[in-house]
């Protein structure tokens, strides 16, 4: 049986809303946290294992619920179309390139909305022991429709799928949850009459909608970070990666109108954002990461930036980018830290007030209560 194991944090974010804790240990004993409390009433025992994070904050991992990983966020158009017209094993080495992504910047868990080829269970063979992530994939383990298109100045009311297709694949869903993209009062409106249990986008869907899903439990993904790409890369003419704050401009056609839209969506999107936290709808992060100019792994941060500007604490936003996905995913072995649960946690160093930034430049992540041999 194993030593128990004492780790001790400046400050902890449990996950699960509750305010940050100062100057915590966490007992950890066959991968498992089995107490929590005040570093002063921390066992004295000279022999003890102890990991000192005192100069560091401890989260739970990240969930990213909305990522296409065999996909490129490549600005060049070249690079993308060589990717989709390439072959299993290409798309296979990019798919496994950007789970390591994920899990150098946190994100442990993701729910894959792209895996046409079945790249999953191969993925699963070939990358090395610990630095797997907890993989959803679209199909085999939850549904994730397309229902509205893009959005658009007419709010996106033209649907790929009619009320009554939606309608009948929902009724056939069994147990898989079903995420549902939709934008427009009336797209949103039909995807919650059919029976959905999340909205990704949801941009323009109005009040009533968000109470409506607050009263049904439905799951919301705004997707706030496309908007905000696509006002980057409006601005400059050009398209955007987001990296670390930093913006990388490639060369593009200037579009007059692209600007005054995208930055008319991420202001109405913020405020979507926040009345729903005063609505009580529970919120996700979902990136997109692999649409063009969001990263795997990183683009988690700027997303986390833009709930804090809605209006969302920190320790709320922590919530939604970790626990919120994780029991909708059904990753039992993510999300919030408490005794019980798998001590699976971030180490990022400096204080509170330096999150998310600091989560880019991760100290360290511990996985089973032991320090990741792939980091």
């Amino acid at each position: 049986m194993e030593q128990t194991r004492f780790i001790i944090a400046g400050s902890f974010i449990d996950g699960s809303g509750a305010e940050v804790c100062r100057n915590v240990f966490l007992a950890v004993k066959d991968t498992i946290i089995t107490a929590i409390g005040p570093v002063a009433d921390l066992p004295r025992n000279d022999e003890a294992a102890i990991d000192d994070f005192s100069h560091c904050i401890i989260v739970p991992p990240l969930v990213d619920c909305s990522v296409s990983l065999s996909r490129s966020p490549s600005v060049d158009r070249r690079v993308r179309l060589s990717l989709e017209e390439a072959g299993f094993e290409k798309k296979a080495a990019l798919a496994a390139q950007h789970i390591r992504y994920c899990h150098s910047h946190g994100v442990l868990g993701v729910a894959d909305s792209d895996d046409s080829i079945g790249l999953g269970e191969h993925l699963q063979e070939v990358m090395p022991q610990g630095s797997i992530i907890d993989i959803r994939r679209a199909g085999k383990d939850f549904l994730k429709i397309v229902y509205s298109s893009i959005i658009d100045d007419k709010e996106a009311q033209n649907s790929r799928l009619n009320r009554e297709g939606l309608s009948l694949i929902l009724q056939q869903k069994g147990n898989k949850k079903a995420v549902v993209v939709a934008n427009g009062r009336q797209g949103v409106q039909e995807a919650l009459a059919a029976g959905c249990d999340a909205i990704e986008q949801g941009y323009a869907m109005g009040k009533e909608n968000l109470r409506e899903m607050a009263d049904m439990d439905v799951l919301w993904i705004p997707s706030v970070l496309m908007a905000k790409n696509g006002l980057d890369g409006a601005g400059s003419g050009g398209d955007v990666t987001c990296r670390f704050s930093l913006r990388y401009v490639a060369p593009g056609k200037a579009d007059p109108g692209a600007e005054t839209f995208w930055k008319k969506m991420l202001a109405e999107q913020l405020a979507q954002l926040r009345l729903a936290r005063e609505l009580g709808v529970k919120t996700a992060v979902g990136t997109g990461a692999g649409s063009v100019g969001i990263l795997h792994g990183e683009s988690m941060v700027e997303e986390m930036k833009l709930f804090i500007k809605a209006g969302y604490s920190l320790e709320e936003t922590i919530r939604c980018a970790s626990e919120n996905g994780a029991r909708f995913f059904g990753m039992e072995n993510l999300g919030a830290l408490a005794v019980g649960r798998k001590a699976t946690f971030l180490v990022a160093r400096g204080t509170a007030q330096q999150l998310p930034r600091k989560l880019a430049y991760l100290e360290g992540i511990y996985v089973d209560g032991a320090p990741s041999r792939n980091f």
